[in-house]
């Protein structure tokens, strides 16, 4: 099982980190140790002064896939879920200001919040998925699959031309507006509508 996952997915969102919009998906990678299940606490490393939360809808890879084909990327994920990518932002600006990639910025241990999964049977419209995320009880992050600058199949699509997409793979589909840093203390409550999907304090 791999991450994959995507940066910069709206347009809001590039604009407030100060970053151009994408013409083609932003994709980086974490390993499975990022994940951080069954509502655990985070840790907060001691490698970093200022990590932030981006909360995102994940997916789920149901078939093998290489080149698949634009009519049948629906075919190839089965559930959706929540997470957050934690983000050392301070890693990743300067790693930035080398040119040097991203991964100790983003795929360290527990990076990877991730909630139980749905059934996309359960879905009427997956271009009108509403989610949200609070911090101490108040809404920080607000998103809906209709404001994505790509879409679910087309990050599928665009992924399987280069890495070959297993079962059991997740996608994280990027961020909407409103990052923020987090602080030891802090309790993030993720939602896909109305639905609680994960809770996550910070330790």
């Amino acid at each position: 099982m791999k991450i994959i996952a995507v940066g910069r997915n709206y347009v809001d969102h590039a604009k407030e980190l100060n970053n151009p919009v994408p013409t083609t998906p932003v994709i980086f990678m974490k390993p499975d140790t990022a994940l951080l299940k069954d509502n655990k606490d985070f840790y907060y490393p001691e490698f970093s002064k200022d990590v932030h939360y981006e909360v995102e809808l994940v997916i789920r890879i149901c078939n093998e896939g290489k080149h698949v084909s634009p009519k049948f990327a629906h075919k190839y994920y089965d559930a959706i879920g929540l997470g957050i990518d934690f983000t050392a932002r301070d890693i990743q600006a300067q790693h930035k200001d080398k040119g040097l990639p991203w991964e100790l910025a983003k795929a360290f241990d527990h990076s990877a919040v991730i909630s139980p999964l749905i059934p996309k049977e359960e879905f009427s419209d997956f271009k009108n998925i509403a989610f949200s995320m609070q911090k101490n009880a108040e809404v920080v992050q607000a998103g809906n699959t209709a404001d994505m600058i790509f879409d679910f199949e087309t990050l599928i699509v665009f992924v399987s031309k280069y890495i070959t997409l297993r079962k059991g793979d997740l996608i994280y589909t990027g961020t909407p507006v409103g990052v923020g840093p987090i602080a030891i203390g802090d309790k993030f409550d993720g939602f896909i509508g109305e639905r609680p999907m994960f809770s996550c304090s910070i330790k």
